[in-house]
């Protein structure tokens, strides 16, 4: 009876073990309102698929790189592709619809990069569909399909392809590759997009079970409004399970030469691969990129809440591409999916700290694009390298004009110079730092040697900028502008020391003399006319973190005291981490937890608790926001740094109600580190 009793508690623990394992990586929307609903992204660093309220459909397909100049701000826009995960469902004739559905389930699973959807058609039909963007084929995507009859009844499914309203010029093709071992129906869309720019295609297919010669039978239907479709129908008796999957590809004339026949190319290899090697090879892949994880013992909300932000950033990049990251990722047309500093500052440390492969392509973005920013420099009488503050796909400057962030948010410059001497420091790649890193941090110091200017005080300055508080615009001498001036010219400095080679000695000159100014209570002031206004979000702050600029304790809580209250409400959610990574690197980490959890928790929206870009927001997934979240993991709580040693740990304290904080696949050389409170 004992024996008997032991085995019940084992097997209960075991299943409450396995409940908790698959809930700390799943997210689930089970009370899906249209009306207030934002979407959650499966990507694979170059197509990203959104959710939608509607049953079997998606949102937005984003396609990494496509960009052309349409819509708001006469500026260039990332575009959406086709849509070709869409499906409608035909149940005894009649088309399902969300008025006749009932328990109407979303769950991501973050561990696997799926998105699956479980729904009942009245008492007929039960529909479970699972959407992928396949991690090892870039431009390729599944939709796993299992239709389980309640009673009988007659199914319709219908496979969509449709063309976004930004496309022109669509044209719709379906043909059917007939081997004596396959049955390949391809049903391919091909668009201009809006100037006629590129070329987009896409195609999908259906894989079925059925042995070769009882597949079902296929219907093709052309639609108005650039749309097509491809049905069959199957008979089901009550009881019966019937599966099926189609697979996708979309590409462009960006990517490829010939986009219409890739696309069609890469959906039959993904037919023939079929579903079981497609799902293996994609696990295969995401459980590599998890073995870089963050583990927190002690806080099942925080644990979930740094997967998700984890996910995300894996989702939205890939190694071995020259893409890079917009505030909004993969996840829609936010911020016409230019890139910004947020990349750089925000998105690419963690990126950095746990899969530095991941982070080379957001710089090979960057040095793909220095000649463009060498001619933005020489267009605005300076020398060296200017890059954009908004960069599109040839990295021209893609600001709208009525923004003034364009002509003189200047920090973006020494931005790109800070990330790029980050990863030799990480890699301490030699070859690398004469080719890529050196090329380009010259650029920038040069850039900057002839943007300061000597005053009568003998010191120099920089004069007319917008700050990183984007709110104070056209000053002079901004804080954290300055500041990562002169450690980025040090990087250059540097990095020539190790490449042997000579630095130009006007570098160190401005790095000792360029102003930060105190107001007399010894405060740091954003910049020579700040008087203790509301700012957007941080400034002063970045100066103890990530740069080194104020390293004195007392210096860093005078101007960390001085500035918190200063916060707007309205600002965006990374500039919070700063504010939980200082207390907590002053020796505060309950302070520091308060602002880790207002750094997510209130940019939360439903059903999925994606992050808005500020509290209350409607503009998600602010990937910025969660580079930042995660950097309060790895960079506050977790006290990794990156100096010229590399990685390295510096001592910190938890929360009190966390256990441990482990962190695992750290760097190249794939290192754990762990914090645990006593």
């Amino acid at each position: 009876m004992l024996k008997k009793l032991i085995t019940i508690s084992f097997l209960l623990l075991s299943h409450s073990c396995l409940l908790f394992a698959q809930e700390e990586w799943t997210v689930t929307a089970n009370n899906i309102n249209p009306g207030n609903y934002y979407g959650v992204t499966v990507a694979n660093g170059m197509i990203g698929i959104v959710s939608s309220a509607e049953p079997l459909k998606v949102k937005d397909v984003v396609l990494n790189g496509a960009f052309d100049t349409y819509g708001r701000g006469r500026v260039s826009n990332i575009l959406k592709t086709f849509d070709f995960a869409n499906m409608d469902l035909d149940v005894d004739g009649r088309r399902l619809s969300r008025a006749e559905i009932s328990n109407y389930v979303q769950v991501l699973n973050m561990k696997n990069a799926s998105l699956t959807t479980t729904l009942d058609y009245k008492d007929k039909l039960s529909v479970k569909y699972t959407v992928r963007a396949l991690r090892h084929l870039p431009f390729t995507a599944m939709i796993d399909v299992e239709l389980t009859a309640k009673k009988d009844c007659e199914v319709t499914p219908h496979s969509i392809m449709s063309a976004p309203d930004m496309l022109r010029d669509v044209k719709n093709f379906y043909h059917l590759i007939d081997r004596p071992h396959a049955l390949i129906p391809l049903l391919t869309s091909v668009a201009k997009s809006p100037t006629g720019k590129l070329t987009l295609a896409a195609s999908n297919s259906f894989i079925f079970e059925e042995p070769r010669g009882k597949e079902p039978q296929l219907i093709h239907e052309e639609w108005d409004y650039g749309l097509h479709r491809l049905k069959f129908t199957k008979k089901l008796s009550a009881g019966e399970k019937y599966t099926f999957t189609i697979v996708g590809s979309t590409i462009s004339s960006e990517h490829v030469a010939d986009p219409q026949n890739e696309a069609e190319r890469l959906t039959i290899f993904a037919a023939l691969e079929k579903k079981d090697r497609l799902l293996k090879r994609h696990q295969e892949a995401w459980d590599k990129l998890w073995e870089s994880d963050i583990k927190i013992e002690g806080d099942d909300e925080a644990q979930k809440a740094s997967h998700f932000a984890l996910y995300h950033l894996y989702s939205f990049c890939r190694e071995g591409q020259a893409y890079s990251l917009s505030p909004m990722g993969l996840s829609g047309l936010g911020y016409n999916g230019h890139v910004f500093w947020d990349t750089e500052i925000w998105m690419y440390p963690p990126i950095l700290i746990l899969h530095p492969e991941m982070a080379r392509s957001l710089l090979e973005y960057r040095f793909e694009r220095l000649e463009a920013a060498k001619a933005n420099a020489k267009s605005h009488g300076y020398k060296g390298a200017m890059f954009p503050w908004e960069s599109d796909d040839e990295g021209q400057e893609a600001t709208p004009v009525w923004a003034l962030t364009g002509p003189f948010q200047h920090h973006i410059t020494a931005d790109v110079g800070f990330a790029f001497w980050k990863y030799y420091a990480v890699t301490k790649d030699k070859e690398w730092l004469r080719t890529r890193g050196y090329p380009l941090l010259k650029e920038v110091a040069d850039f900057w040697a002839s943007r300061v200017e000597k005053g009568a005080d003998g010191k120099y300055h920089i004069i007319n900028v917008v700050c990183a508080d984007e709110w104070a615009e056209n000053v002079d001498d901004n804080a954290y502008t300055n500041g990562i001036v002169k450690e980025v010219l040090q990087y250059a400095t540097d990095a020539a020391d190790d490449l042997k080679m000579k630095a130009d000695p006007k570098w160190e000159d401005i790095m000792d003399n360029l102003v930060i100014w105190k107001n007399s209570e010894g405060v740091t002031k954003e910049h020579a006319t700040y008087n203790g206004e509301t700012i957007k979000q941080a400034d002063v702050n970045l100066l103890a973190y990530p740069l080194h600029v104020i390293t004195d304790p007392a210096a860093i809580k005078k101007d960390l005291d001085y500035y918190e209250s200063r916060y707007s409400p309205d600002g965006p959610a990374m500039s919070l981490a700063i504010l939980s990574i200082l207390n907590t690197r002053l020796g505060n980490p309950e302070k520091g937890y308060e602002w880790f959890v207002k750094s997510y928790k209130p940019n939360q929206v439903p059903p999925f608790g994606v992050l808005a870009e500020t509290a209350g927001g409607t503009n998600p997934y602010f990937a910025t926001g969660a580079g930042g979240f995660l950097q309060t993991l790895l960079n506050g709580f977790g006290g990794l740094e990156i100096d010229e040693n590399g990685i390295e740990q510096r001592k910190t304290k938890l929360p009190s109600k966390w256990k441990s904080l482990t962190i695992t696949g750290v760097g190249p050389e794939k290192k754990t580190y762990t914090v645990k409170n006593k």
